[in-house]
């Protein structure tokens, strides 16, 4: 009997389906091989490691050289990539597991000297974000750039560099992909009007704010199909201006929207640095939940701070359908094994998160498992 019965138990979402509701965030871990921020053999054992999660959403991973926003972030872009994420896959299908690929424009989350011949980063309206990067294994961190506006006639480009690195993702053997919609990168700078201040056919009414997300998510279910893209979200906000004025309203109807195309998934980021859960959190994501649900969505992934006996809770009070856990799991490469059986849980080390080094295995597979650890 597990510990945690809820968690522990089978789910099916679109065409996956997975032996438990123990997924693994999105983590970025700034560990590619340089140059080319390319998958690796480092990367390839990390994820094997953590196969037996129902469900690994790959670190964010840039769709194109204009949507890079920090050093060593990986690529799906460039054949290097694709043969680099091939091994990742491969390591994770040996074991048995299943490995969607977080596609990820950062927009205006970026600096000069990480864009193709440093040119200024792109976003919806000319607007700096109150944010910092890492340019290099020297610079520490720095303030993002100004960004540009993108132009109306290049907004096309846009939908297709997601289309590319989903049909890369196919290419490199991932059992589906996750559109990064979160965490005021690209995507999430259209669909909030803090950030999003143009007068176009994409600015203004929250129709016209989805359009963009909602292009992308039609190009990359034209290439996998529905039930293999999901769509992360984080409708509470940040920091500085990276707020929606109505995110109940903007993100249920995005969620409907992504409903109608039948997405395997709605992925939410509930707390997170800046933001706590509260009753009007709760309240906004369980809207959210309802819509995508009510207009032929699948399931719905709660992430951010939860312990194994508050996520198992809120499956059972039907609040999530599976969970995503991100610290837990850098240094936990059998989580899903530790939440059957209760713990213990080994305790993540924040100093070895963002390497800045490809080679640095310390914090990253050196973690043990139960079995290491009994050994």
């Amino acid at each position: 009997m597990s510990a945690h019965p809820a968690l522990s138990s089978a789910i099916a979402f679109g065409e996956i389906n997975a032996p438990n509701r123990v997924f693994m965030a999105p983590l970025t871990r700034c560990r590619s091989q340089q140059p080319g921020d390319i998958p690796w053999e480092l990367n390839a054992e990390y994820y094997r490691q953590r196969a037996s999660s129902g469900l690994i959403i790959s670190e964010a991973t840039q769709i194109s050289p204009q949507g890079k926003g920090y050093a060593f972030t990986p690529g799906i872009h460039s054949p290097q990539q694709v043969e680099g994420w091939k091994l990742v896959t491969s390591a994770v299908h040996e074991r048995a597991g299943r490995i969607f690929c977080q596609l990820w424009h950062v927009g205006r989350i970026s600096h000069v000297d990480l864009q193709p011949d440093g040119q200024a980063p792109v976003a919806p309206s000319a607007q700096r974000a109150e944010a910092k990067t890492i340019t290099s294994a020297t610079s520490g961190r720095v303030d993002v750039s100004m960004p540009r506006a993108l132009e109306t006639d290049e907004l096309p480009g846009i939908v297709e560099q997601y289309r590319t690195a989903a049909a890369n993702a196919k290419a490199a053997g991932f059992d589906g992909v996750e559109i990064h919609g979160a965490n005021g990168y690209l995507l999430d700078q259209f669909t909030r009007d803090g950030t999003n201040r143009r007068t176009d056919d994409f600015g203004g009414s929250i129709a016209n704010r989805l359009r963009l997300p909602l292009q992308v998510a039609e190009a990359v279910c034209d290439v996998w199909g529905s039930g293999r893209v999901g769509y992360r979200v984080s409708p509470m906000g940040g920091t500085g201006d990276l707020k929606d004025s109505t995110p109940d309203e903007t993100f249920g109807e995005l969620a409907e929207h992504l409903g109608v195309m039948r997405l395997a998934y709605i992925h939410a980021v509930e707390a997170f640095r800046t933001y706590e859960r509260n009753d009007e959190n709760e309240r906004i994501h369980a809207h959210i939940n309802e819509r995508f649900k009510a207009t032929g969505g699948g399931i719905y992934i709660g992430n951010g701070g939860l312990t194994p006996d508050e996520a198992d809770r809120r499956i059972r009070d039907g609040l999530a359908d599976a969970v995503a856990f991100g610290e837990l799991y850098i240094a936990n490469p059998d989580l899903a094994e530790r939440i059957a059986q209760g713990g213990p849980y080994n305790k993540p080390d924040p100093e070895t998160y963002y390497a800045g080094d490809s080679g640095q295995q310390a914090g990253y597979t050196d973690y043990p498992s139960l079995e290491q650890a009994n050994a």
